[in-house]
């Protein structure tokens, strides 16, 4: 259950670190930089990226795209354990959330005066904290809706059976002011260039504005090791970007037969519940957002052709690049989904509708 399963959340924390480290006025996404050989040095523990000889030079906006240990690191050094840990507690982690349900663990953090430089640096990327899922979900909502961090709840309101009139509503409850409304905005961009340009590429939804995070984490043995081949892999995404309405959070528990990463497992289901949600909600398209850089194995983009008039022989051209379900009796098409000018991965399945002029 997302409120009492507990456990290290890997790179999905790092979004904690980024709003601290920019609250304080410690980077410059754009300016700053850092250089990765893929290993830093704490106090003579070597700590490394993800990525094997690591991302070489980066702005540190491309730290977060790349989701770069070492320059996590290096913001979390930048805090200091004092102010790092006090953020993390602002955003409510190591204590329950109040939300309304039974068995809600607190999660387990470090006693500031255990923490020392290795503890700092595995903190700062996600590693040796334990949180639940509904703590991520609570805590991400408030780096991305303007730094108000609110008391998550289920149930909305008591609906009376015969009159169905509400007998008793939930108001929401505003536990703390984390960050500015500035910095909020700041790490909605920053991850909104993580779905677009970075490790968060497969959550990216053509029409619609996506930001979020991935996640890889190790998971400790029963020999209070770090377990090899065994991760739990995450993707947090929120949607739009520009003004969220939906927080979506998917971690899976060491998947099998699959690169255990969570942009690779995790990222596209996100995406896809991301898209289902908004299209429910009644939520518009917008074409304003960040333009997706795709690369293998990313499967390319169409953009769909305006099949409203033609008939069933002019139809016959378009078979070829286009997957084409039809429906009707006429000798003209009359309605199709999705509409002309949307963009789709090539070879999905188009609906027409035919009739008679």
């Amino acid at each position: 259950m997302p409120i009492w399963s507990t456990y290290e959340p890997g790179s999905t924390f790092k979004i904690i670190t980024l709003a601290a480290a920019l609250e304080e006025n410690l980077v410059d996404l754009e300016e700053d930089e850092y250089v990765d050989d893929g290993d830093i040095e704490v106090s003579g523990t070597h700590l490394h990226c993800w990525k094997s000889g690591g991302h070489g030079h980066q702005t540190f906006l491309e730290v977060v795209q790349n989701s770069c240990n070492p320059g996590f690191i290096v913001l979390g050094q930048k805090l200091g354990k004092e102010k790092l840990f006090s953020y993390i507690e602002q955003f409510g982690f190591g204590e329950k959330t109040g939300i309304d349900l039974q068995g809600e663990a607190k999660g387990i953090l470090f006693d500031l005066e255990n923490v020392g430089p290795v503890e700092l640096a595995t903190t700062s990327f996600g590693q040796g904290v334990s949180v639940t899922p509904i703590q991520q979900v609570m805590a991400v909502s408030a780096a991305i809706n303007g730094g108000y961090l609110y008391e998550p709840y289920i149930t909305k309101a008591i609906i009376d059976p015969i009159t169905s009139e509400a007998i008793k509503e939930k108001e929401p409850v505003l536990k703390n002011r984390v960050i500015s409304k500035e910095t909020s905005k700041v790490v909605r961009e920053t991850l909104e260039s993580v779905v677009s340009l970075g490790t968060g590429r497969s959550a990216y939804v053509e029409g619609y504005r996506v930001g979020g995070k991935t996640g890889t984490a190790q998971k400790v043995g029963p020999d209070g090791r770090y377990m090899e081949n065994n991760h739990i892999v995450s993707f947090i995404g929120f949607a739009p970007a520009n003004d969220p309405e939906i927080v979506v959070y998917v971690a899976i528990d060491n998947p099998k037969n699959v690169v255990q990463f969570g942009g690779v497992v995790a990222a596209p289901i996100v995406g896809n519940i991301i898209e289902d949600s908004l299209r429910a909600l009644g939520v518009p398209k917008q074409d304003n957002g960040i333009e997706k850089d795709y690369q293998w194995p990313d499967t390319p983009l169409v953009e769909v052709p305006d099949l409203i008039g033609l008939n069933r022989k002019e139809l016959q051209q378009y078979l070829i690049s286009l997957q084409i379900d039809v429906i009707g009796d006429g000798e003209y098409i009359i309605d199709q989904a999705p509409k002309a000018g949307e963009k789709v991965k090539e070879g999905s399945k188009i609906r027409l509708v035919l009739g008679n002029k």
